[in-house]
């Protein structure tokens, strides 16, 4: 009987536990702004979810709303004209935001006074003098911020970082390249809505090195443990001046650190999409072509082999499950999604901008 009452308690308290899950009240949340395309893959992922429960859209773009209530099966009362009459109705728990990156200081300046957390699209901020405003209103106010990139939830990234940082395979890391980008966001056929802003250089904040440069920033600040680059080098090029006119749309971004070198290769002219990595060690090397699939090579290999990175489950296993946990309170905001490592990644990006201008290295 002794030996059998651990097991019964054990039993009990894992069954209390789950029924505690599945019993959680959703979490209330709203969607401001629909001119970012990303809420065309946002809002699917949430169909048969309980755990979310969307109350709100704050648009007032007339074609963006007939659009997306047609396409989604929206309800019209769904949408209010500002937040704050959103606010005022329906008392959201938190906030993702669809806008413009421009946009995204005056929105998360409204969260924090009232209390909500905040998950937006990547990068921040257009620029540092933004994202040290939007630093100053989160922390200020204790208000959770997620910044939402596609590449957190690639189970390669994650199986990578696990080799590499935890089980140190490959040896300290010497080297990072990090490819991102596709043919243009034109000429993949983005929203006319989206396009206004996303070749703005004021919206946007740049062109292919805001859209694109910020993924291999958010990954580098993360394997490096929040470490900062010594020094950005860019060079940026404008190869499309007929589509792209305001904006680069070609780059490279070079980060120096003490005994590291990360190459960023942003654009919107490769002949197809790609979101993939290569991490080289002192030892060895994992690169990570796909989302799901890793190659991997270390010194007891003597040739390369290819890994199946595992799925991954929990809260880091999706952008609205992580969002969730977090407005819970289950966890707090860290790593490529947190307030720390985004603010090194837009003062990466400012450099990158300012070392393409005047030729220069910028030191940080």
């Amino acid at each position: 009987m002794k030996k059998l009452f651990p097991a019964l308690l054990g039993f009990f308290l894992l069954t209390v536990n789950l029924f505690a899950q599945t019993t959680n009240p959703p979490v209330r949340f709203a969607i401001v702004g629909l001119h970012h395309d990303h809420a065309l893959g946002f809002l699917p992922r949430l169909v048969g979810r309980t755990d979310v429960q969307l109350v709100g859209i704050v648009e007032t773009n007339q074609d963006l709303i007939t659009r997306y209530t047609q396409k989604f099966h929206l309800d019209p009362g769904l949408f209010y004209p500002t937040l704050d009459a959103l606010y005022a109705q329906v008392h959201p728990q938190a906030v993702a935001i669809f806008t413009s990156t421009f946009e995204h200081e005056g929105v998360v300046e409204f969260c924090a006074a009232h209390g909500l957390d905040v998950m937006m699209e990547k990068p921040m901020a257009t620029n540092m003098k933004q994202a040290r405003a939007i630093a100053d209103a989160v922390k200020k106010s204790g208000i959770q911020l997620i910044v939402n990139y596609e590449t957190s939830w690639y189970p390669g990234n994650q199986e990578a970082y696990t080799i590499i940082h935890d089980q140190h395979q490959i040896g300290d890391i010497r080297r990072i390249v990090v490819h991102d980008g596709h043919r243009g966001p034109k000429e993949i056929g983005c929203s006319t809505n989206f396009l206004a802003w996303l070749t703005d250089p004021v919206l946007n904040g740049g062109g292919a090195i805001n859209d694109f440069g910020c993924y291999g920033a958010d990954l580098a600040t993360w394997f490096f443990d929040g470490q900062k680059p010594v020094s950005v080098f860019a060079v940026a090029q404008q190869i499309k001046p007929d589509i792209y006119p305001k904006v680069e749309d070609e780059a490279t971004i070079v980060l120096t650190y003490p005994h590291a070198e990360v190459i960023l290769q942003p654009s919107w002219n490769w002949p197809f999409d790609r979101k993939d990595m290569e991490i080289y060690g002192q030892t060895g090397y994992v690169i990570v072509p796909h989302p799901e699939l890793l190659r991997l090579r270390t010194s007891d290999m003597p040739e390369e082999q290819e890994v199946n990175a595992p799925a991954v489950t929990g809260p880091n296993a999706d952008p609205i499950s992580y969002f969730a946990a977090v407005v819970r309170g289950d966890i707090k905001s860290t790593g490529l999604a947190s307030l720390d490592v985004n603010l090194i990644v837009v003062e990466i990006l400012d450099a990158a901008h300012k070392s393409a201008e005047t030729g220069r290295v910028i030191k940080l």
